[in-house]
């Protein structure tokens, strides 16, 4: 089968690999794969050599394997991920930082292809079950929404809150959407690349856009909202945001930190002791807060579908994955359909 595969620091190529095997893990033919932002650390490292990327997915099953609730043909997406099932964080129901999450995850692991090739392996107990009148596309857009809802609930935003997203990826959009739909009164975004930002704006995500580039950004943002945001949620993952996220914050607010960074990064800790801030990190999603983004895409709580800007086929992974690490283009999220 078809496959697209990581050969080297920023070189994706086409190529054919052995088929998956049954077993008690449901195969699933896929529809629908999405391009993740932590797809792009791969990507510009190079590493793991060989990985078939593509965690986020809707697709048809082929085979339900030891799922008896499942049938031949039924729309499907899944937790990409591979948690023990019984440390503490699995028992309090936060799979999401079991230290096996990861070992064999979908598309982040070379044990488990991910969904950038045409028929895929995953764990009985991660498939979920979407409504058949669903479109793909949408479905493919649930595990990012997962993530930006998980860091919406560890803010425990109030209603009335003013909230700052730093980075307008699509993390960050559906961070803001969702803070918008938890209550929050004012929702703003800052963005390096202004063609993202300039998006965020014209898709209604957010009220005001900030230049991070700009020197005066902090103090502007400071001002808006008269001595600092009750909430920011920064998404990028290096030290000019995480600085920005603890300048920004009011005292006594609370900082959500999304944004991955792939080496140590220098931050001022001063501005979260003086100002006694409520600091979070925030990783993947409970498998509650993935279901429940499953029923708000298809029941039409909130609208992803907005946030789509290509749908490729494998010939074109390479140019999508260099536009959107290349810090101009304006794109946010790219699909892939390997039937095209």
């Amino acid at each position: 089968m078809k496959a697209v595969v990581l050969e080297d620091k920023r070189k994706l190529v086409v190529k054919e690999i052995e088929e998956p095997k049954k077993s008690d893990d449901v195969l699933i033919e896929v529809i629908m794969s999405g391009i993740c932002g932590s797809d792009l650390h791969y990507f510009e490292m190079g590493e793991p050599k060989g990985l078939v990327m593509g965690h986020e997915f809707c697709g048809k099953v082929i085979d339900p394997g030891n799922r008896d609730d499942l049938k031949v043909g039924d729309l499907v997406t899944g937790l990409p991920i591979s948690p023990c099932g019984k440390c503490q964080a699995c028992e309090s129901g936060n799979p999401q930082y079991c230290r096996e999450t990861w070992a064999d995850a979908v598309g982040l692991s070379l044990t488990r292809n991910g969904a950038l090739c045409e028929k895929i392996l995953v764990r009985p107990d991660m498939v979920v079950k979407v409504p058949e009148n669903v479109e793909a596309a949408t479905m493919a857009m649930v595990e990012p929404t997962a993530v930006a809802l998980h860091a919406v609930h560890l803010a425990d935003i109030k209603l009335g809150a003013k909230v700052l997203v730093i980075g307008g990826g699509i993390i960050g959009l559906l961070s803001a959407l969702l803070a918008r739909k938890e209550g929050a009164s004012v929702v703003n975004l800052s963005e390096a690349n202004l063609k993202r930002g300039q998006k965020s704006l014209y898709l209604g995500v957010a009220e005001k856009c900030y230049d991070a580039t700009n020197q005066n950004m902090i103090n502007e943002a400071i001002n808006d909202s008269h001595g600092g945001y009750d909430v920011v949620i920064e998404c990028c993952g290096n030290s000019a945001a995480v600085t920005s996220a603890f300048a920004t914050v009011r005292p006594g607010g609370t900082v959500v930190l999304v944004g991955v960074a792939t080496q140590a990064i220098s931050v001022p800790t001063v501005l979260a002791v003086m100002n006694e801030l409520t600091v979070k990190g925030a990783i993947g999603y409970t498998k509650d807060e993935f279901v429940r983004c499953v029923d708000m895409i298809a029941t039409g709580q909130i609208e992803v579908k907005k946030f789509i800007d290509d749908i490729i086929p494998y010939e074109k992974v390479q140019n999508a994955y260099e536009r959107l690490t290349s810090g101009t283009d304006s794109a946010i999220k790219i699909l892939v359909d390997p039937k095209l």
